[in-house]
């Protein structure tokens, strides 16, 4: 047997357990202090030197101690503000927040291939930079860059992995270009004047108003758009009134606007601003004003080339089945998006659905869970993938000297 699978053979027990530790003490994001320090205590046990960064980012370097270039591996670390359902003996101990996400597998899978990497490290070149980080549900990759992340060493390129219920186990997805998409959230008050239902012309009525809103920006993806480049807005909240006779003189509108193509909301589609003079327009209609407040959270993740090509040679060595290994894009987003923005990048989809095990609901659903027996494949990703980087740093473009 392949060394390197029968290693990740022996310790699949231990990614189990670590996975529904955290699944059992979920903490939101910049709260993750027990999670932050089970993982330091794993590493430190290892031989690892940690550093915090981003106040509970963890940050481990392996130096194979031979000259190479310097591969950054990321998992995150925060839950969702969502109570669990499940039954399970391994539920949330925290109550009103859930690892809905995955996020207690990526951590789980990457602190075991970091055992695996440092017992293998005669095998590499350069340095290998684990990334524990905060608080990826409210853009916190940004925050670890502020913080010199993708410095001291300098990163050259970097890896992700995300299990996925959307995709089968036994699958994997790793798609060249855009693959999740960028999040900008809005929220608006529309302000009129409040009145008697009974007398509505003396009143600007902002019900009216918001409701109008909430289908005319349904123009922008139908007709301004071209659905070849996906663009979606949704509203999700809304908020006004205070009793069925009074026309409330406000009303809170809150939503997102989501893009699959590079520039977001600087490319030439401009979908916010397109939204913004929507929204200004529908409400000057209505004899209302409005406040907008955009919030940038998330740009596309796009993946590189170079890199996804890397992750589908060493897919093929773990996944060999016929249609294994398959695209996949999603309108969701993603903080990654951040990293692979300033160095190349991949971004894996580890198939993670089991309908005969009943596990297919979405993520961020209260009754969200993954089939276990995938997480030592994506182990084995890390691992291997990070072993042909290193293998295949001689014919990659962007190691070269200019």
């Amino acid at each position: 047997m392949d060394p390197v699978k029968k290693r990740i053979l022996e310790l699949t027990d231990e990614i189990i357990d670590l996975r529904r530790h955290f699944h059992m003490y979920p903490e939101l994001g910049f709260q993750e202090f027990e999670t932050a320090n089970k993982i330091e205590n794993y590493l430190q046990n290892l031989g690892y030197e940690t550093l915090r960064m981003a106040k509970t980012g963890v940050v481990a370097t392996l130096d194979s101690g031979r000259p190479g270039p310097v591969l950054m591996l990321r998992a995150d670390m925060d839950a969702l503000p969502i109570t669990e359902t499940s039954k399970k003996a391994y539920r949330s101990r925290n109550d009103g927040v859930m690892h809905a996400c995955g996020h207690d597998a990526h951590m789980a899978m990457l602190l075991v291939a970091a055992r695996i990497l440092r017992e293998n490290k005669s095998y590499l070149n350069g340095k290998i930079k684990f990334v524990f980080q905060p608080n990826e549900e409210i853009a916190g990759a940004i925050h670890m860059i502020e913080d010199g992340v993708l410095e001291n060493p300098k990163v050259d390129a970097v890896m992700g992995i995300h299990v996925w219920t959307p995709v089968d186990s036994g699958k994997i997805a790793i798609t060249p270009g855009p693959v999740m998409g960028g999040l900008d959230v809005f929220k608006i008050t529309i302000h009129g004047k409040g009145g008697h239902t009974g007398v509505p012309e003396d009143a600007v009525d902002p019900v009216i108003a918001a409701a109008n809103l909430i289908q005319t920006a349904q123009i922008i993806q139908t007709r301004e758009i071209s659905n070849l480049k996906a663009t979606v807005i949704m509203f999700g909240k809304i908020t006004g009134g205070t009793k069925s006779n009074i026309i409330p003189d406000k009303v809170d509108l809150e939503g997102s606007i989501r893009f699959l193509y590079p520039g977001g909301p600087d490319s030439e589609e401009k979908p916010t601003q397109r939204f913004i003079r929507i929204a200004e327009q529908v409400c000057a209609a209505h004899r209302c004003t409005c406040d907008i407040d955009i919030t940038h959270e998330n740009i596309p993740l796009i993946n590189h080339k170079e890199m996804t090509d890397l992750a589908k040679e060493t897919a093929k060595e773990i996944f060999p089945e016929a249609n294994a290994i398959i695209d996949n894009q999603t309108i969701a987003s993603e903080d990654f998006s951040e990293f692979c923005a300033k160095v190349p990048g991949v971004f894996i989809f580890l198939g993670a659905g089991n309908k005969d095990a009943g596990m297919t609901v979405s993520h961020h659903h209260p009754e969200f869970d993954i089939d276990e027996s995938v997480l030592s494949k994506g182990v084995e990703m890390f691992v291997k993938g990070t072993r042909h980087f290193f293998e295949n740093a001689d014919r990659l473009s962007f190691l070269m000297p200019t």
